[in-house]
């Protein structure tokens, strides 16, 4: 009676594992580092800081979280936007939760589109941040990338 125990508990276990290794493949996971958007004259000053995060997708659920540091000013908002790919700016996907000062965490996910899951495979989606002293243009930007 003893062994048929073992086994029931084993084979369950054995099925408990077999299905968080199933779950954990149909996941996607990104890194982004966070660095100053391209400046000119008149933004330069402004522009310092970095983070990283990381972004995980679930079918079409994309969830993203992370820290940043070293503002010059209080951060405003951040947003996840869409490009078609590395470097090419574009429009807003979803708003992302983030910490109002010079240093904190952002997080939130998004619903990713047929042609935003496309984009984002080719490295098209990225993470912007704005502060109070670069609200036109943002503070820091960083792309999603396996």
């Amino acid at each position: 009676m003893a062994m048929k125990a073992w086994r029931a508990a084993g084979s369950a276990a054995c099925l408990i594992w077999l299905a968080a290794a199933l779950a954990a493949q149909g996941q996607e996971t990104y890194k982004v580092r966070l660095s100053p958007v391209p400046a000119d004259q008149k933004t330069r000053p402004d522009l310092a800081g970095s983070g990283s995060l990381t972004a995980t997708l679930s079918g079409n659920k994309l969830s993203i979280t992370g820290s940043f540091e070293g503002l010059k000013a209080p951060a405003t908002m951040a947003e996840l936007r869409g490009g078609v790919m590395a470097g090419v700016r574009g429009p807003v996907i979803a708003p992302l939760a983030i910490t109002n000062a010079t240093s904190g965490t952002i997080n939130g996910s998004a619903d990713l589109t047929p042609q935003q899951l496309t984009n984002l495979r080719k490295n098209g989606l990225y993470v912007q941040i704005y502060s109070e002293k670069t609200q036109a243009e943002g503070v820091l930007w960083g792309w999603l990338l396996k």
